[in-house]
């Protein structure tokens, strides 16, 4: 089934529109999440939610601003880390912390922080975007970007701290602390 024929489907509250997503972008999904669940149960949870947005929210996918698959992993990722949020153990809020919220110079720091980074991004080639994005963004292990890579695991950390280093520097040194 083409893109397009699963989104009608969607778009028209089709419930073999669902079936369709799950049989074709399952196992995809699957590969987004586990990485972020590493609990079977969590993961199926996920998939059903990811399942009910997508329903949902299936009418704000716009064609022209990218692919069905990327929209997908987007949704997946987001899903994913806010079930891994939900789940972590409520810590105790002391009186002295500030309201919640960003003040107006934090939300202009962090666009601005935003903006350099996606600048020094666009020095990277694809390949490198493509390892800073499978590592941080959808927290692959270091062992499975190297299988699925055919490299050893020491050439993908080695290659990861060169492109922070370079980031680091095309950020003037404190742009990027990850994991």
């Amino acid at each position: 089934m083409q893109d397009n024929e699963l989104l009608a489907l969607l778009r028209q509250k089709d419930p073999a529109g669902l079936e369709a997503l799950l049989l074709h972008y399952g196992p995809f999904l699957r590969y987004i999440i586990s990485p972020i669940l590493p609990d079977p149960r969590d993961q199926e949870e996920c998939l059903s939610d990811i399942s009910m947005r997508v329903w949902e929210k299936c009418g704000s996918f716009l064609e022209g601003r990218g692919t069905l698959k990327s929209w997908l992993a987007a949704v997946a990722r987001n899903a994913a880390l806010n079930r891994a949020r939900t789940h972590r153990p409520a810590e105790e809020l002391s009186p002295d912390l500030p309201a919640p919220g960003e003040a107006p110079e934090e939300k202009v720091l962090k666009q601005e922080r935003l903006d350099a980074l996606a600048r020094a991004m666009s020095s990277l080639t694809p390949g490198e975007k493509a390892l800073i994005y499978r590592k941080y963004y959808f927290m692959q292990p270091i062992a499975q970007i190297a299988r699925e890579l055919g490299m050893t695991q020491r050439a993908v950390e080695g290659r990861l701290y060169r492109l922070k280093q370079r980031l680091r520097k095309a950020l003037g040194g404190d742009g990027i602390d990850g994991p």
